[in-house]
């Protein structure tokens, strides 16, 4: 895989990420089959395919759990990896709660350096809920992520967003943004034109709708080719879906040349 820019960033991805939801968290999400929990040589057996593949980006959040940790224990040379992490929701107690303050944006990001071992962390988002707007509006998140960026401590900032308007107003304002798109969902694809035109980058979440689409190769040959996707994230703890969706990526791509 030809690694892609991630916007005005600067950072080098590949056009398929690994997502960790499924490394550190069992409960409340949306998969359509239980699952439990990887053992430490599965992740690695995992990270192994995925660089083999090309694969150098990696998303997570402190809201997955154990994620972090075990990413920041197992990945191997970390050195050449991109991870994206997020703040601003926590799991606690088989509950997702929000909190965009000043002060706990502060400590999220210090908890994911110590806990992804690292001293500048590539790329945080704001892991916002349905109230996207007003997180971006209305807190001091966005400006705290900002001042941590001079400080050095994060690389590039940006906003997993859930709505249209969110999705413009932080690709105005963002080094990158994160957006839903899957076959039969193009809702946000406004968001993914206004962050191309002025250089965002744009990381794509549920390209396959949380497993609940049909025809996976499909779906992410459709993602990996929208115009202004730098890379679409897919969570799996299956090593042979994996390799299945890094070759639909790579087929998808070497049909479509202006696309890679």
């Amino acid at each position: 895989m030809e690694l892609r820019t991630l916007g005005k960033s600067g950072l080098r991805v590949s056009p398929l990420g690994l997502g960790t939801t499924k490394f550190g968290r069992t409960e409340q999400v949306k998969y359509p089959q239980d699952f439990t929990l990887p053992a430490d040589r599965d992740i690695e057996e995992l990270f192994a395919i995925a660089r083999e593949a090309g694969v150098n980006l990696i998303d997570t959040a402190p809201a997955y759990g154990t994620a972090e940790e075990r990413i920041g224990a197992l990945l191997p040379d970390p050195e050449d990896w991109v991870v994206v992490t997020k703040v601003g929701e926590n799991f606690v107690d088989g509950q997702s709660a929000f909190d965009f303050s000043r002060d706990a944006i502060r400590a999220s990001v210090e908890r994911s350096r110590q806990r992804l071992r690292r001293d500048c962390l590539d790329v945080v988002l704001l892991h916002c809920g349905d109230e996207d707007v007003a997180v971006l509006n209305d807190t001091a998140a966005l400006d705290t992520l900002m001042t941590l960026k001079l400080e050095g401590a994060i690389g590039a900032i940006g906003a997993s967003t859930k709505s249209v308007t969110g999705g413009l107003l932080a690709a105005a304002v963002c080094d990158v943004v994160m957006v839903t798109l899957y076959p039969g969902y193009r809702t946000e694809v406004p968001a993914i034109q206004a962050a191309a035109a002025v250089g965002t980058g744009v990381l794509v979440k549920k390209p396959l709708a949380s497993g609940h689409l049909g025809q996976p190769a499909t779906a992410l040959a459709s993602v990996v080719t929208e115009p202004g996707v730098c890379s679409a994230i897919v969570g799996s703890i299956n090593p042979d879906h994996l390799r299945q969706n890094c070759a639909a990526v790579a087929s998808a791509l070497a049909a479509d040349p202006a696309a890679a």
